[in-house]
């Protein structure tokens, strides 16, 4: 059935998509989903000081991040305050691991049933996570005063419940991935950034403040986003033919094809952001423990506080800017080798009698791949440390500190928001329909 040009193309795709009962039924499950999980964002947990709370969210970039991640649900302390955060900190960790370890390895290579059993590893491994995390946010809470003294059971009731809250976000994701429409982790986060953009554009046009540069920052906002669509999107085709031959009445048949191998600029996502996020904010916690207090002379710890504080002014935060541009750049780097290595491209073609035409089978095509993947990375890489950098730079022109561009969160919703458009493209397609994208 082929699209009637009596409206536009996107309208009569929107239209197409709900005409079809399996589709309307996916994205309505999904949205359903999606509204129990801003249900439980919203049910609290006891013994919150919540004007300390939301100061402390001001002031630390790594929870404000997170915060973000959760729809607002971490600053509210509710019981999804985690998020599926422990759930995307152990796929990380398992994805370091398989390489590394020859049992992970060969698990990994049996297929769909190994698949399934690294995804009831890391399953395994959310809950302690959760645990740990929910206890040491309530460490956290406690000794920037914004919870009182608890008994035990009373953090044993709490950790608990946070730890059960990750898991039932989890497991929404996974029915919405197997129900509905999209990676269902990757939609509960992406909703989670969503709702929380109402009430920052809200503080942004009630702060007075000079209106140019609101005006600035919503042009770079804009430009950063076309930006990332393009390096997300950018992509190396790698040319490859097969020969294959088949044995027929006793005779033997060649067969030829050709195809590609889709090598993308930035492979490694928003995953360098956060582990450089991560890294930049451990020693400054870590100083907070020993810095003097407040009105006496800064000791040592208190100069490291500043100089890893994200919110400081230049020159001074120009160290933490170029450590922070580096480690981004080094963590794409590193992670995209990882990625890269458990692909094992040129032994996959070798299996399959494929061949990249003018370059010899074996270690030349490893070499010719390990040298185009690197000068790839680095295009990527220093896209995301671009990025990364936006935020101050933006923040020391305009001077606006109530809006701020999460490099991260933008590369989410832009990956997510691109990954659904694409799903519902080939169900359309599928059909004989033509869908959002072209």
């Amino acid at each position: 059935m082929q699209r009637r040009e009596t409206q536009p193309r996107l309208i009569q795709a929107m239209k197409d998509v709900f005409n079809l009962p399996d589709l309307r039924q996916k994205i309505l499950f999904t949205l359903g989903m999606l509204v129990v999980f801003r249900f439980i964002t919203h049910i609290p947990l006891p013994g919150i000081n919540v004007d300390a709370l939301q100061q402390l969210f001001e002031q630390n970039q790594i929870l404000g991040m997170l915060d973000l991640f959760s729809g607002g649900a971490m600053k509210r302390f509710s019981v999804a305050a985690l998020g599926v955060y422990p759930y995307i900190t152990a796929s990380i960790i398992m994805q370091l691991l398989v390489p590394v370890i020859p049992a992970l390895q060969n698990i990994a290579r049996e297929g769909e049933s190994g698949q399934r059993r690294i995804n009831r590893i890391t399953h395994l491994l959310t809950v302690p996570l959760a645990a740990v995390s929910g206890y040491g946010q309530i460490a956290l809470l406690r000794s920037q005063m914004a919870i009182g003294q608890v008994e035990p059971l009373t953090v044993a009731v709490i950790v608990t419940s946070l730890t059960a809250g990750t898991v039932f976000l989890v497991w929404l994701g996974e029915l919405i991935t197997e129900r509905g429409i999209g990676n269902g982790i990757s939609m509960i986060i992406f909703a989670g950034i969503i709702a929380s953009l109402p009430d920052m554009i809200g503080r942004a046009f009630l702060t007075k403040g000079d209106p140019v540069g609101l005006i600035v920052f919503i042009i770079v906002a804009m430009a950063t986003l076309v930006l990332i669509v393009v390096f997300v999107e950018a992509h190396r085709r790698i040319p490859v033919q097969y020969a294959r031959g088949t044995i027929r009445g006793g005779r033997m048949y060649r067969q030829s094809g050709s195809t590609y191998i889709p090598l993308r600029v930035n492979t490694a996502g928003m995953i360098p952001l956060i582990f450089a996020i991560a890294l930049m904010t451990f020693p400054g916690t870590i100083a907070s423990y020993f810095a003097s207090p407040v009105g006496h002379d800064p000791n040592l710890a208190s100069n490291i506080m500043r100089i890893f504080n994200p919110q400081v002014a230049l020159p001074l935060g120009l160290i933490y800017r170029s450590l922070y541009f580096t480690l981004v750049i080094g963590f794409a780097f590193f992670y995209t080798m990882v990625i890269f290595e458990q692909m094992n491209l040129p032994q996959s073609l070798k299996q399959q009698g494929g061949f990249i035409p003018g370059i010899r089978p074996g270690k030349t095509t490893a070499d010719y791949l390990n040298r185009t993947i690197k000068h790839l990375t680095f295009g990527g890489a220093l896209f995301l440390a671009v990025v990364a950098l936006i935020p101050f730079v933006v923040r020391d022109i305009t001077g606006i500190t109530t809006l701020t561009i999460q490099s991260t969160a933008m590369l989410i919703a832009v990956g997510v928001a691109l990954d659904t458009m694409k799903q519902l493209e080939s169900q359309l397609t599928m059909r004989r329909y033509e869908g959002f994208l072209k």
